[in-house]
Parts: C-alpha cells; sequence; structure tokens
C-alpha cells in the first residue's frame, strides 16, 4: 500500500516508487564482516566521544560501500541536531554533480542536547546509507521513503546487528 504522497507523484516518479517498494532485502555480503564495528560505535556514544563515534560511523559507511560495490560516500558526524518546522533533522543524504556524495548524522538531540541512543544513531546512519544504495546500487532516479525502503533499512539493521539484537540472557541467584 503506497504512502499517502503517492498520488501527488508524476507517472515516472511513481514507477520509481513502484520499484523501490518491491525491493524489500538488501544483500549485504559478509555483513559479519562489519559487525566488530557496532560495539565500537555503540561504546564511543555512550562515552560522548565525537571522534570514535566519527571514526567508527566511516569505518561502517565504507565497509558497507566496499562490500555492496558502490561509489564511497563522505559521513559526517555533527553535534546537536538542527531543528526544523517543529522537528529535528536526524540525518541527512545529499549528492550533488561532480562532488561525493555526502551523509550527514547529528548525535545529539535538539530539545536536550543528550546524546542519542545507540540503535536510533545507527538506524539514522543506515537509512542514510540505503539512499546512496538506491542511486548507486539499485540505480533508482529517486529515493522515496517506500514500504519497501523502510524493509530494507530493518534489513541492513538485522544482517549488522547480527548477536547485538539478542538480550543477554540473566543468571538467576
Amino acid at each position: 500500500m503506497p504512502f499517502s504522497y503517492f498520488d501527488r507523484l508524476s507517472a515516472s516518479a511513481k514507477k520509481v516508487y513502484l520499484a523501490s517498494d518491491a525491493i524489500r532485502e538488501v544483500a549485504l555480503p559478509n555483513a559479519a564482516m562489519l559487525q566488530p564495528l557496532l560495539p565500537i560505535l555503540r561504546e564511543a556514544l555512550l562515552k560522548d566521544d565525537h571522534r570514535a563515534v566519527s571514526a567508527a560511523a566511516d569505518a561502517l559507511v565504507l565497509g558497507i560501500t566496499k562490500l555492496m560495490r558502490v561509489s564511497e560516500v563522505s559521513v559526517v558526524v555533527l553535534a546537536e541536531r538542527p531543528r526544523r518546522r517543529g522537528s529535528e533533522l536526524h540525518g541527512l543524504y545529499t549528492v550533488a554533480p561532480g562532488r561525493k556524495p555526502q551523509i550527514k548524522v547529528w548525535m545529539r538531540t535538539a530539545q536536550l542536547g543528550k546524546v542519542v541512543a545507540f540503535k536510533t544513531f545507527l538506524r539514522t546512519l543506515l537509512h542514510e546509507v540505503l539512499h546512496h544504495l538506491d542511486y548507486s546500487h539499485y540505480k533508482l532516479r529517486d529515493s522515496f521513503h517506500t514500504s519497501g525502503f523502510y524493509s530494507r533499512e530493518s534489513s541492513l539493521v538485522r544482517q549488522l546487528m547480527g548477536d547485538m539484537r539478542k538480550p543477554t540472557a540473566s543468571i538467576e541467584p
């Protein structure tokens, strides 16, 4: 079921939307190779270490682009999220002719200035990576927020989180 804005799209944009919606999974080869980066990223966020967060996020995105055999994208981790019309901007993917694509993600909330939770940061980062994959891997003319897009995002999260998704067992005394 397309999102409500589908009806306002041109005929050619609707074709792109439907093509995007049909792709439900990202086939990330050797995702386990990148899994060791996630605890590093989580720890860097917990320590509020901007440089370590930037390095881990950059390494993760570089690893994904290499495994997917697509062009590299630069990652910029910024401090506090900007506010836009009553909401906060979590991440931004930009591409311009003749320039390397760029992902911007913010590690602090706009409202309270607190470091965002690890899973929130990871999902935001992977969301922006998926926009890059839509253009560079799937060769879509646009990158719409479709149900398929969100399924692909979840697919990436599942593959990369691996054992981190499983709750740790508690030991009864």
